[in-house]
């Protein structure tokens, strides 16, 4: 892989990305202190920059603002950002290391998964280091399974958490949200893991 310098042209790196993903319609590279040192002529976050990148830092964090649009955060990974607007006016997807963050706007219908690679791939050829995003990764699901050996929650823990994912249900902006984005979408992986939740749900439930 050709290790791009400091003085390589982002206009050129970036224009070649949005060639082989025309869905991927804006893009900011952003350094130290969330800099931005380069951006598409079409799009200007300078006034949602530091919006984005503390979302992305906080754990907790369940949407961002940009342009005045809210985008709910689906992929929320320490290397990798993906958010979509619910009313279906496009994504913001991000990738960072070390030393760079790579943010975009992809439009509705867009490749998410081959924006992040591409992208990925740009920002491993501009870093010294070696790369720990992997860009095989499948979107990561909002409740992963606990790690082997992790310590079970005392039961009012377990029951907070518990109300939270019923409060995550019942809010228009969480699963009902992503549920209907992915039906409307007719995105067949999701929908079919979706059903294989739902069977798994209900035979734990033994309705």
């Amino acid at each position: 892989m050709e290790m791009i310098t400091p003085s390589k042209n982002y206009d050129s790196l970036i224009s070649d990305v949005m060639k082989t993903i025309p869905s991927i319609y804006a893009a900011a590279i952003l350094e130290e202190n969330n800099k931005i040192i380069f951006s598409t002529n079409n799009w200007d976050i300078s006034n949602d920059s530091e919006n984005v990148c503390s979302n992305w830092d906080a754990k907790k964090a369940t949407s961002l603002l940009v342009s005045g649009i809210k985008y709910t955060i689906i992929q929320h990974e320490i290397d990798s950002l993906v958010a979509t607007s619910l009313k279906g006016e496009g994504h913001i997807i991000g990738v960072k290391d070390d030393e760079r963050k790579i943010i975009a706007y992809v439009e509705p219908n867009g490749d998410i998964k081959g924006a992040i690679v591409e992208l990925s791939r740009i920002l491993r050829a501009m870093s010294s280091k070696e790369p720990y995003f992997n860009s095989e990764a499948k979107l990561s699901q909002r409740f992963s399974e606990p790690k082997k050996g992790a310590d079970v929650l005392p039961n009012q823990e377990l029951k907070t958490e518990i109300e939270s994912f019923l409060n995550w249900i019942k809010d228009p902006n969480g699963l009902l949200g992503y549920v209907n984005f992915y039906l409307k979408n007719d995105n067949q992986q999701v929908i079919a893991e979706l059903a294989k939740l739902y069977s798994e749900l209900t035979k734990i439930l033994q309705v």
